[in-house]
Parts: C-alpha cells; structure tokens; sequence
C-alpha cells in the first residue's frame, strides 16, 4: 500500500481551548473529508480517573464544535493500548488528539503496541495526529530526562529528527540544558503555550498566540505564528 502522510502538529499547551482553535481548523480542513476525531487521554492517566475522564469530555466538546465527529477512545493502561477493540476505534478516525499530561508514561504505554500502530496508520493514510504538550514529546524523535534534561530515550519518532520542549515560555531555565542534549540527539524545538507546530510534506508552519524557538548549532532561533522553520521533511534536518 502506498503511504500518503498526513501532518502532525505539536503543540505546547492549551489543548481544546478556543486560542488554538485555529490550528484545530486548518487541520480538519486539510484532511479534505468530514473529520473522524480519536481522543485519547492516555498522558493524564497517573493523575487519577477523573482527570483523563475531564480531559476526554473537553476534547469531545471541542472538535464536535469545531464539527467534526469525535470520541474518547479511553486508553489508559499497556493493556488498553494493546486492545484490538481500542485500536479499531482508532482506525476509524482520520484524526488522532494525545493530550497532556506525564511523557514518559504516555511513551511506556503505547510503545510497540496495536494502538500505536493504528495510530501510525491514520497518518500514513492521509490523517492528522496531534499532541499537546506530553503529547507532542512522545511523538518526536527523543525524549529528554527530568533531570538531568541531557539524558535521553527514544521516543515514538512519528517525527523522528525532532526533540520537543513544551511549555516553553514557561521553563527559560533549562535552556543550559539544552546546549549539551542538542548536538547528539535531533533538532530541538522549544513550543510555547497555545501554540503548534505543524509538519506536513515539506513545511513547518508556527500557528497560534505566540512562538517556536528552533535551536541549532548556530544558536536559536525564535518564529512567530505564520512563520516556516527552515526544516527539510519529517526528518527534522536544518535547511542552512
């Protein structure tokens, strides 16, 4: 079967809030057909039944006001992950939402499983994929320690070049940090709050309230909402 990917966005906080409205949209819009829309609230499953639980209606309320079909597809153990039934839920989505919550959790629980597979599936069919801040560190290439921030393991590499740091106007301390992790492991990508960045072909585009900051060994860079990074292909690599 030949694979036509969709896009995926990363985004860096604020999932299923009006300021990211706009990113949400132009995505529906680019899958060209009425949107099918998988949350899964998998990162926050740590933090107790009620929070996934919020994060799922929240979600679900989002999306169907945005109109597009949506449902939670509540996948919050390895056990659910490697649900044959939860993963043809997936299937019929053409548009996959991991929100926030703890990274690595995410990472350990849908690593080499069926959910992750029908995940990949919809975005080698043409789907969308986003995740929001925990969301969109398991989907990059690595993902860094807490602490020490240059320790590293690899993560579900959907974006396999990218490292990704969310909330990123909130943490300017662990720019030292990033320094030594950045020559070893990918490109890293600092994402604001209510803000994504969006893969799909050839373009990186910014989208939302405030920035991306693109680190290399030249420096950083910051680009604001409408700006392209200078990346070639889901690879992640610096166009110099």
């Amino acid at each position: 079967m030949i694979k036509k990917f969709g896009a995926v966005a990363l985004v860096g906080s604020g999932e299923f809030l009006q300021p990211i409205e706009e990113l949400d949209r132009l995505l529906l819009e680019r899958l060209g057909e009425p949107g099918r829309v998988a949350i899964l609230p998998t990162a926050s499953a740590p933090d107790g039944n009620r929070v996934p639980k919020r994060w799922a209606e929240m979600g679900v309320r989002h999306f169907k006001k945005l109109g597009a079909e949506a449902q939670a597809v509540m996948v919050l153990n390895r056990s659910e992950a490697d649900s044959t039934q939860m993963a043809a839920q997936i299937s019929e989505c053409n548009f996959v939402y991991l929100s926030g919550g703890k990274p690595q959790y995410l990472l350990q629980t849908l690593k080499d499983t069926a959910c992750w597979q029908a995940i990949k599936g919809v975005y080698e069919n043409g789907g969308g994929v986003v995740g929001c801040s925990a969301g969109a560190m398991a989907l990059a290439g690595y993902l860094p320690g807490f602490p020490p921030f240059f320790r590293s393991e690899k993560a579900l590499g959907l974006v396999p070049g990218l490292v990704v740091i969310p909330h990123f106007d909130e943490i300017p301390g662990w720019l030292s940090g990033i320094s030594r992790f950045s020559s070893r492991n990918g490109t890293i990508v600092g994402v604001e709050g209510s803000t994504g960045l969006i893969c799909s072909g050839e373009e990186w585009l910014v989208l939302g309230r405030k920035g991306v900051t693109l680190f290399s060994n030249k420096g950083k860079r910051r680009f604001e909402s409408g700006d392209r990074l200078p990346l070639s292909s889901r690879n992640a690599t610096i166009v110099t």
